[in-house]
């Protein structure tokens, strides 16, 4: 007798990968529920509002997602990744801090871990299965001309998480379903209290670590260092460079008569560079560590609509490929584009692909930092 077709549920103790797997399990596939252990038991802040991802939470948070499980009638694998998220994640967050830059954690984690590590140490297990799934908001689809899995933006969009998966690759599409892409938080909400699942009300993680306070990751940074104008006139002093982002204004306490940003972090110098809020703005940068998903690698000039961070509106730019890397212009300049950061190109609720911002550009030229 032919099996029904498997599926992992990637869970995380919340409701909408708590729905995924319910919704799953209505359309007739035999569910398991997978959830990653990657906190290495460290001391951290108390929570604030919710859990986060990273933090002494995730201890309720895998007692919430066996509650889920029980409800489901599923089996739960629970997977340390301790190790392997702080090889993968949390180390070279810090080390890219440290060089000036601001990495997004998210998009590291989705890629490297949650559809990479799980996936691969579920099937190391023994456990055969067909699909992988997860609650994000997002959704997939297959070009039949191109032969390309696509990865496309949610239907509500003021939930898109397609921004946090940019990176997937082809196989990783290939074998994802992402089954709230075309719903409202409010129906996801709706459908888990008729599933009586406790987790209906349950608060959204908002935070990468506990407290929100990434400073605890850090044994090195903490260095005090000057505070410099563009013309390398020292203002005050810093705190240590891994207090500060670019486009910070709060907490420099110099003194000015106009409002200062941060705009550059120099780790070689221990500096932190501010000015006038009109010099965060350039319209030209460089992209590393490119993915493109529902498209192929350009060999010419593309029109996209780019954005610099997850909760950024795509703004019309020019994408001309360098080789490895790629030129960004966009039409109109853009505020605090800050290397580290993903950058992301749509045409539409076409998710084409993105990168890492390396460099910025200003009307001096290019800023290396």
């Amino acid at each position: 007798m032919t099996r029904k077709q498997r599926v992992v549920v990637g869970l995380s103790g919340g409701v909408d990968s708590s729905v995924a797997a319910g919704l799953l399990q209505a359309q007739g596939f035999e569910v398991i529920g997978a959830m990653m252990k990657i906190w290495d038991g460290r001391p951290l802040p108390a929570e604030k509002s919710g859990h986060s991802c990273y933090g002494p939470g995730e201890t309720e948070d895998i007692k919430d997602a066996q509650k889920v499980a029980d409800a489901l009638g599923i089996p739960l694998q629970v997977v340390d990744l301790s190790a392997d998220y702080n090889a993968e994640v949390l180390e070279p967050f810090c080390k890219q801090y440290l060089c000036g830059r601001t990495p997004n954690p998210c998009v590291i984690c989705n890629h490297k871990m949650k559809f990479g590590r799980l996936v691969s140490k579920i099937r190391a297990s023994g456990i055969e299965f067909d699909y992988f799934a997860t609650g994000h908001y997002a959704r997939g689809g297959h070009d039949e001309t191109s032969k390309r899995f696509l990865l496309r933006k949610a239907a509500d969009e003021k939930k898109d998480q397609s921004y946090f998966l940019y990176h997937l690759s082809q196989d990783q599409l290939k074998m994802t379903l992402f089954p709230l892409g075309d719903m409202t938080k409010e129906e996801v909400r709706k459908l888990a209290r008729e599933y009586r699942l406790e987790v209906a009300l349950k608060k959204e993680s908002q935070d990468f670590i506990a407290g929100n306070d990434y400073s605890v990751l850090f044994k090195e940074g903490r260095e005090p260092g000057p505070i410099l104008d563009e013309a390398g006139r020292e203002l005050g002093r810093h705190q240590g460079i891994i207090f500060y982002t670019i486009g910070q204004r709060k907490g420099l306490r110099v003194s000015s008569s106009d409002p200062l940003y941060v705009l550059a972090i120099e780790p070689e110098k221990n500096a932190v560079i501010v000015g006038p809020e009109e010099r965060l703005y350039a319209d030209e940068l460089i992209v590393c560590d490119l993915n493109w998903v529902s498209i192929g690698e350009p060999s010419a000039p593309l029109q996209v609509q780019a954005r610099i961070r997850q909760k950024h509106k795509e703004a019309p730019a020019t994408l001309v490929p360098l080789g490895k890397e790629a030129l960004v212009n966009f039409a109109q300049a853009q505020m605090s584009i800050t290397p580290g950061q993903a950058i992301v190109f749509y045409d539409r609720e076409l998710v084409l692909g993105g990168g890492t911002i390396k460099e910025v550009a200003k009307k001096q030229g290019v800023v290396k930092l």
